[in-house]
């Protein structure tokens, strides 16, 4: 895939405009959703530099435009098999607060409305559970994990990938 914008969102989007809109995309025959808002673009796989020392699933970095953003495998971050980049692989970068970061997945499916009644909690899973699951998301007969951006990586891992202190 070339180094196409797919995807391009303005910060002058209105938050209403946005409010219950998910962009869906796989792992394997898993399907996953991260509200619209975080998402700045979506990218084809980019060069990316190893970093020394940092957790598995965390690839590097890539220099998005000027900007060195982390890219991590989200297959590793939650704990599957590793599979190999393909023309569907893709890179999803996320931004919160200050911190960018591009989050590497085997294809994006689409953009969905999901209104509150079609989200239900996660399960309880006891301490330290799944943390970046912030629902899960009903639509069409198919359930999606609904991801909670904002926490997709904790203080620790952003101190050690050097993007808080």
């Amino acid at each position: 895939m070339a180094q196409t914008d797919l995807f391009n969102l303005t910060e002058t989007e209105d938050e209403d405009t946005l409010r219950g809109k998910y962009l869906i995309f796989s792992m394997g025959d898993e399907f996953f959703g991260m509200e619209i808002r975080y998402i700045t673009e979506i990218i084809g796989i980019q060069p990316i530099t190893e970093v020394p020392e940092m957790p598995e699933y965390v690839k590097g970095v890539t220099n998005l435009r000027g900007k060195i953003i982390p890219v991590m495998d989200a297959r590793l971050r939650f704990k599957k098999a590793l599979r190999e980049y393909d023309d569907r692989t893709c890179i999803i970068v996320v931004e919160t607060g200050d911190v960018s970061i591009g989050l590497i997945v085997d294809s994006v499916a689409e953009v969905l409305t999901l209104q509150d009644e079609d989200i239900a909690p996660p399960p309880e899973m006891g301490k330290g559970g799944h943390k970046y699951i912030k629902g899960i998301g009903k639509a069409g007969g198919n359930v999606m994990l609904l991801l909670d951006c904002q926490r997709l990586l904790t203080d620790d891992e952003l101190d050690a990938i050097g993007l808080v202190g």
